[in-house]
């Protein structure tokens, strides 16, 4: 057994135990879905961290470092800026209303204070969802691959069934729970990751002024993060489309469910800084990596094989393992969340909820284990049928479902008026903006990241809507305060 496997098979051992330890909660919905909404803020920091990064961090951004140098800086500055607005201006406004409506999902918190009686709300939520998450999944999985097939003498295929059948069987047991208290085990692997494998990688190109003495004698722009604002209007189209990649904190629903799932508003306030703090370390290190990456290693055909090739070159192979372990930890923090969340859309908002059914809990529970093996199946049918570019995919699928849920939900939390044909307006117009510019419009505005026109049309469409509509809505008497 070579060190890199023997790694990996204790790696699946802690993460089997969390799984075992979880199954307890998963017999009801809330169980399932959200761990009994009694989780720490430790675990809610780094939770959602682990979630909203992905296999995009390590293979994706740092593959993004790697081409383009110092300008993916301007992402984690949107990145954080988009994670402390989704804890300041969201997080507990949104916990208070899901405990006072008994909410479960997102979809739940969307419909509670209107009386739908089409379900028209929930419906569109759940098909922009189940659109957007299986393209998420795929996204993760082709990631899988990617990683398994760079570390090891295993190809793409097997690398996609081996990460897929890991990550669906802990989530199938353990549910939210487990993925949540795994994601802690995950988030902290990473952070160390992206802390010492651009270390190493500078230290190995001779110290930071060689990588910078060398790149710049290739490129005198690579280092530059305003370089983009010599080209003009394209340059600084491309600046904000960078920063606007954060823009999605403030509205995916794998987040907003992190939450909703804390144990009460004092543990918000405190998950708040570390999550903050961790992205961005999480965001300078992936960068860096990619940076000094180029330095050591000019002409990668794949740039997002850059954190692999840096940890096969510079670790022994104990270690390599470690740093395998690492790049599946930030794959299956996201994708086990995107698995639950497809989930929840199918059993609790469409059999529960639209349909009516009557099953118990823990019978609907069942039915939610089932409906996320599916979900996995189908993501990783898509991961073979789609073009292997993990950071732009995961982008479309990130800006579509915040572009979808951003706008309504900070109009719920903060508008008193908005109605429910606003918000059905809104989910469907910043979703189909977001979709239809990347389809047909991007190419014609310098490639303006579509959640920019996503967010603003959701706004626009939403408060427009609830200006001319009137509801038979009941809404209560006063929204949360923060």
């Amino acid at each position: 057994m070579t060190p890199i496997i023997a790694v990996v098979i204790v790696y699946l051992g802690m993460l089997a135990a969390f799984a075992i330890w979880s199954r307890r909660e998963t017999h009801t919905l809330a169980g399932y879905y959200l761990a009994g909404k009694k989780l720490p803020y430790w675990v809610v920091a780094f939770s959602t961290n682990a979630t909203g990064e992905s296999g995009w961090l390590l293979l994706g951004l740092t593959g993004m470092g790697y081409a383009v140098g110092a300008q993916a800086y301007w992402v984690v500055v949107g990145e954080v800026i988009g994670i402390a607005l989704a804890w300041t201006l969201v997080s507990r406004r949104l916990k208070r209303l899901c405990d006072d409506t008994d909410s479960i999902t997102v979809p739940d918190i969307l419909a509670a204070r209107f009386k739908d009686r089409w379900h028209l709300i929930r419906g569109i939520a759940v098909v922009i969802i189940l659109t957007m998450v299986t393209a998420y999944v795929a996204a993760q999985m082709i990631a899988t691959g990617k990683a398994v097939s760079s570390f090891t003498d295993m190809n793409f295929e097997t690398g996609v069934y081996v990460g897929a059948a890991i990550i669906i069987g802990y989530t199938f047991v353990g549910g939210y729970k487990a993925v949540s208290y795994t994601d802690v085990l995950q988030g902290v692997l990473m952070l160390l990751g992206l802390i010492f494998v651009p270390a190493a990688a500078i230290y190995a190109a001779g110290g930071w002024s060689s990588v910078v003495s060398s790149l710049t004698a290739t490129n005198p722009a690579f280092l530059d993060m305003f370089s983009f604002s010599g080209a003009g209007g394209i340059g600084w189209v491309g600046i904000i489309s960078f920063i606007a990649i954060g823009l999605p904190f403030l509205g995916v629903p794998q987040l907003l469910v992190r939450f909703m799932s804390a144990r009460n508003d004092a543990e918000l306030k405190k998950a708040r800084v570390v999550s903050v703090v961790v992205l961005l370390l999480f965001g300078l290190g992936a960068v860096t990596t990619g940076i000094a990456g180029r330095a050591l290693y000019p002409g990668l055909e794949d740039p997002e094989t850059i954190f692999p090739v840096i940890s096969m070159q510079l670790f022994p192979p104990l270690l390599t393992g470690v740093l395998l372990v690492i790049v599946l930890s930030a794959i299956m923090s996201t994708v086990d969340s995107l698995l639950l969340l497809a989930s929840s859309a199918v059993v609790r908002d469409t059999m529960q909820q639209i349909l009516g059914s009557k099953l118990s809990d823990n019978r609907l529970a069942v039915y939610g284990k089932v409906a996320t093996v599916l979900i996995g199946i189908l993501g990783i049918v898509l991961a073979f049928n789609t073009e292997q570019l993990i950071f732009w995919f995961v982008l479309f699928a990130w800006s579509g479902l915040g572009a979808a849920f951003g706008p309504v939900i900070i109009c719920l939390l903060y508008y008193k008026k908005t109605t429910g044909a606003g918000v059905a307006a809104g989910m469907l117009a910043g979703f189909l903006t977001s979709v239809v510019w990347v389809l047909a419009v991007k190419e014609q505005t310098y490639d303006l990241y579509e959640a920019v026109p996503g967010f603003i049309v959701g706004f626009a469409v939403t408060l427009l809507v609830s200006k001319v509509t009137k509801d038979t809505a009941d809404f209560r008497s006063s929204y949360p305060k923060q």
